[in-house]
């Protein structure tokens, strides 16, 4: 198998397993927090626990821009192959061909961060890329196949990952709060859940008892609450459904 065909086969498997990431991390971060204990900053600092979690916000917030201009059929959730019905080139898509890859970064590195382990964060970064490269490239075979000269015009211009802002075009959707609340409703509190474990379990390595930091506390009952609305309002009533999206 040539090497295209192989990395194109591999990207699409790992599309498909890309919501199985979270557990691989979750498994990685206790391994390291149990055998390394020692950490560069303390875990309980109010100013320390905020900053960790505004890192993965902005990265909520760059899916956010994406979400919020998205046009039917593309930039799904979907997992079993890629979608796209036409190719999205506005907005933040006219600055970085992967904005939602570069805002799962963030909303990670957050978490990766407060884990409190440099090896980690190292170890953790490379992985990302390595296995999002992978996806990106399976993701473009697509598109270029699909929109062959669009698709080029657009990547000759458009970087992939770092984000080019003298480029910016403005998209010909209106922005959609309402799109935003319907699909990044479980991004949101999975970020919040996932900061909750890290700091569960750093407490009970330390202190010997399982218990949540007052920060964390009062952000899982927010997060808990606005999680239950959203999900109400998407999965029983039509508040959130937007014309043509």
């Amino acid at each position: 198998m040539a090497l295209i065909e192989e990395f194109d086969k591999t990207g699409n498997w790992l599309f498909r397993k890309r919501s199985f990431l979270p557990l691989f991390l979750y498994l990685f971060a206790t391994i390291v927090l149990f055998i390394e204990q020692k950490e560069f900053i303390d875990f309980s600092n109010i100013y320390w626990s905020l900053s960790c979690y505004l890192i993965s916000t902005f990265g909520l917030i760059i899916r956010m821009l994406v979400v919020g201009y998205t046009p039917k059929s593309t930039s799904g959730r979907n997992t079993k192959k890629q979608v796209a019905n036409e190719i999205n080139t506005k907005g933040i898509y006219s600055v970085v061909r992967h904005p939602l890859y570069l805002g799962n970064f963030f909303m990670w590195l957050g978490i990766i961060i407060y884990v409190g382990n440099v090896w980690f964060i190292i170890v953790c970064v490379l992985l990302f890329w390595l296995y999002y490269e992978r996806i990106m490239f399976a993701e473009e075979i697509f598109v270029s196949n699909k929109f062959s000269e669009e698709y080029k015009k657009w990547s000759e211009k458009t970087p992939p990952f770092l984000p080019k802002m003298k480029g910016w075009e403005k998209s010909n959707l209106e922005f959609s709060v309402k799109n935003i609340l319907k699909r990044e409703y479980n991004g949101f509190f999975a970020t919040i859940i996932s900061f909750v474990y890290i700091n569960l379990l750093k407490n009970y390595i330390i202190h010997d008892k399982f218990f949540l930091d007052f920060f964390w506390i009062v952000l899982l009952i927010a997060g808990f609450v606005i999680f239950i609305v959203l999900r109400t309002l998407k999965k029983s009533t039509k508040v959130l459904d937007v014309s043509g999206r």
